[in-house]
């Protein structure tokens, strides 16, 4: 399985990771920005973009971390975007001397809402893999939809997630339901109390898929961490409000 890896820029290492049905294209709004203080790094997840999905691989959250890992370089800064969240941390778990720091954007240790838990509905997640069933290019279209939900901009920031998407080859259908997968059932709350290392987590208040509730929640747990939340942002804070969201990411990483 070889990892596709899009490189480029000048500075401390700065490696991107994609969520859901989309690659490593989606950063490209931001990326002249960042190459001009970072070597940047962007990733295509196993099944997404140009890194294709083999036959026989269980899509877990270990397995691809370490797919990620065999292209990492020496030590980095290392930012997950939603299911690139999930990886990022679990990275931060396995091998925390390879980063420099972690950044979560539009991410949660636990997506499915639980008791007392604040984060997508069972029956949406469910909803989304009946339609992964019959047509998945329509699927990630209403993916699309729900990740700008909100947003002052919310057509042009599904026009641009449309863009970017269509650069590269379409996501694979094990990839799409394994990623739902993950999102339904991975649960790192716990794990990450012990992480050791500069932390960032950027989120969109207007967010339906890490729902506002969430945040005081994280922030209790995580107190050595940083939030940052963006007032008029939904789930791809990096599309609808770039210059804020590079401003935050250049404070974080100096």
């Amino acid at each position: 399985m070889s990892v596709s890896v899009e490189r480029f820029g000048q500075g401390p290492d700065l490696v991107l990771l994609h969520g859901w049905g989309m690659n490593g294209a989606v950063w490209h709004g931001i990326a002249s920005e960042l190459a001009a203080h970072y070597r940047l790094h962007l990733v295509d997840l196993p099944g997404f973009g140009n890194s294709p999905l083999k036959g026989g691989s269980e899509y877990t959250l270990p397995w691809l971390a370490e797919q990620v890992a065999a292209v990492l370089p020496e030590k980095c800064h290392l930012l997950g975007w939603s299911l690139g969240g999930l990886v990022a941390s679990q990275l931060a778990l396995t091998m925390p001397e390879r980063l420099h720091s972690l950044i979560t954007v539009a991410s949660s240790p636990c997506f499915m809402a639980r008791d007392e838990w604040p984060g997508i509905a069972p029956k949406v997640l469910a909803g989304f893999n009946q339609m992964l069933a019959g047509d998945f290019m329509q699927t990630i279209e209403r993916f699309l939809a729900i990740q700008a939900m909100g947003s002052e901009h919310a057509r042009n920031d599904i026009r641009q997630l449309r863009h970017w998407l269509a650069e590269r080859p379409a996501p694979q259908l094990a990839a799409l339901e394994g990623g739902l997968g993950l999102l339904a059932e991975v649960d790192l709350r716990e794990a990450l109390v012990n992480l050791d290392l500069p932390w960032l987590r950027l989120y969109g208040r207007l967010d339906t898929l890490v729902p506002k509730a969430a945040i005081p929640l994280l922030d209790e747990r995580y107190p050595a961490s940083r939030s940052r939340v963006l007032d008029k942002a939904s789930h791809a804070p990096f599309i609808s409000h770039p210059e804020q969201f590079v401003t935050l990411l250049r404070q974080f990483i100096g």
